[in-house]
């Protein structure tokens, strides 16, 4: 009995022994197998290198017969066909990679690249994704995507998250520009905003783009308000000078104002449109304190190169309304004088206010000069005959204001006074009859 069981074991030992025979391949046949292997890879990257993609793939293929699972080659396939702008092969072929090995980020970056080569971002979106799971700093990508499919609820969150986690960047500030220009999306940020100076009261970025985005709305309180803030929590801030001024301004301290003003107006993060109001408030200021014109006449000058407002032309305006035409012709000089260009209204203004100050000489010489530049201007004809008429140089005024006549259309109370001046002229000729014409056609005119 104990020999039976011991050929029984004898002959399962055996049987098991020649399956793993059979199971088994020669050792030649592995070496060749191997070298085959490995000559039609380094084929393939031979050919690549030279840009022979076609030659590289057929080489791929033959490596993948051998190893139809191996994921290295289906992403060396598909770094061919991408190459070699086959698209849709090269998406299937990285596809493949990740499905062998799911946890390659390469094989997915390979994907992607062929989402962004085709513009597919809305695929490209699923495919970044995945690749965050490897590295949260694919998020940048995903901004941008979410930008390109016009997904800005989505991109403006994100980019608030990496703004928090990773810090600004200059593209993403760009992105939300972009999206803040459209209005819907503005309460959004401003929310966040707020929020974001609460949990860190010491970052005065978000003060000042909260301050932006309220100038923008013109919501001028609420502007001054978060100033107000930024000023409690960041007392040395350019912004906070904001609300300093206006404290100053409101409790009289003037030298005080003074200083938070030039501050303000020196920098270069302060927007043009906030110095503008900070201007106009220290100029109604001065109107009331004239003892710092002075201080006034130097803030004008942060304003010599500001492309879109004459400042120096609207605070000769505000002083020509209250009738202080000293001041005005003053900031009508400097208005002129810093213009690359010839304006008619400062010029227009200018010449009103010298003949309310009786500067008829000043006035004669400058209008004529503005009647050569414009000569189908009437306005300067008709100053050239009121600054000649009070001059007592009747004949130069006629001559002057006959011409202006010509060129005079539509305009009831400028041919009124043509018409008076024209009287005038005559009256210091001695024509008493065309004195009488002209005064005449005033009065009718007039009663129209």
């Amino acid at each position: 009995m104990k020999n039976k069981t011991a050929l029984l074991i004898l002959f399962l030992v055996l049987l098991s022994n020649s399956n793993l025979l059979w199971a088994q391949t020669e050792p030649e046949d592995i070496k060749l197998n191997t070298d085959k292997f490995q000559e039609y890879f380094y084929e393939s990257l031979k050919q690549k290198g030279i840009e022979n993609y076609d030659k590289a793939i057929l080489a791929l293929e033959k490596c993948l017969k051998m190893e139809p699972e191996n994921a290295t080659i289906h992403f060396e396939l598909g770094k061919n066909y991408l190459a070699s702008k086959d698209y849709k092969n090269a998406y299937s072929s990285f596809e493949k990679a990740t499905k062998i090995e799911p946890t390659n980020k390469w094989f997915w970056i390979g994907m992607y690249d062929v989402d962004y080569a085709t513009k597919d971002f809305n695929r490209g979106i699923i495919t970044i994704q995945k690749l965050i799971e490897f590295d949260p700093r694919f998020k940048e990508d995903l901004a941008s995507l979410y930008m390109s499919t016009s997904q800005f609820d989505k991109a403006l969150e994100l980019i608030n998250e990496l703004n928090e986690t990773f810090g600004k960047s200059e593209r993403r500030e760009s992105y939300k520009n972009q999206i803040l220009s459209q209005g819907k999306y503005q309460n959004v940020e401003i929310a966040n905003l707020l929020e974001q100076i609460k949990n860190n009261p010491k970052e005065e970025s978000n003060y000042i783009s909260l301050i932006y985005l309220y100038s923008k709305n013109n919501e001028t309180d609420k502007m001054l308000e978060t100033a107000r803030k930024l000023e409690i929590a960041i007392p040395t801030s350019e912004w906070a000078q904001l609300s300093l001024f206006k404290n100053y301004l409101e409790s009289n301290q003037g030298e005080k104002a003074v200083k938070a003003m030039n501050i303000a107006l020196a920098s270069s993060k302060i927007d043009s449109k906030i110095k503008h109001r900070i201007l106009n408030e220290f100029l109604i200021f001065t109107n009331k304190n004239p003892h710092f014109t002075a201080d006034l006449e130097k803030a004008v000058g942060y304003f010599d190169n500001d492309p879109e407002v004459n400042v120096a032309k609207e605070i000769g305006k505000f002083y020509h309304n209250k009738k202080q035409w000293d001041k005005a012709i003053g900031y009508y000089d400097k208005a002129i004088s810093k213009s690359t260009e010839t304006d008619i209204e400062t010029n227009l203004l200018l010449f009103q206010a010298y003949a309310e100050t009786q500067q008829f000489e000043l006035l004669s010489k400058k209008a004529i000069n503005m009647v050569d530049l414009f000569p189908t201007q009437p306005q300067f004809y008709y100053y050239s005959g009121l600054a000649y008429n009070q001059l007592k140089q009747f004949k130069k005024a006629k001559e002057i204001l006959e011409m202006g006549l010509d060129y005079l259309v539509d305009d009831k109370t400028l041919e009124i006074n043509f018409n008076i001046q024209l009287g005038e002229a005559f009256n210091g000729l001695g024509d008493v009859k065309k004195k009488e014409f002209y005064f005449s056609k005033a009065n009718q005119l007039l009663k129209k």
